[in-house]
């Protein structure tokens, strides 16, 4: 019964710092950037796109495509630095044991 009610303590515990990571991630802001530079997405850790900068050199009427690609890239970018951030500090709270839903 002892090692029930340890093992309680560490899981209320390790909410407690997953509650902690995630507002410390929600406040972290990750940029990436494509097509050298001509499109720039900003994104904060709780996968919240927070901005869009397009250089106007960017923008060709004829190849709109090409823009929605570097978009694309761009915005994807700065979500998987933000994912990997995450998983990273999820592996140091829960010493790597990846438990599902967390």
């Amino acid at each position: 019964m002892a090692n029930m009610m340890k093992l309680m303590k560490q899981a209320a515990s390790m909410q407690k710092n997953v509650v902690k990571m995630q507002e410390e991630l929600a406040k972290k802001e990750y940029s990436f950037s494509s097509g050298g530079g001509m499109v720039t997405v900003l994104v904060t850790g709780d996968m919240q796109v927070r901005s869009v900068q397009i250089k106007p050199d960017a923008i060709d009427p004829e190849d709109l495509e090409m823009v929605q690609d570097l978009v694309l890239t761009a915005v994807n970018g700065a979500l998987a630095m933000a994912r990997d951030d995450a998983s990273a500090e999820m592996a140091k709270i829960t010493g790597g044991m990846g438990i599902p839903g967390l």
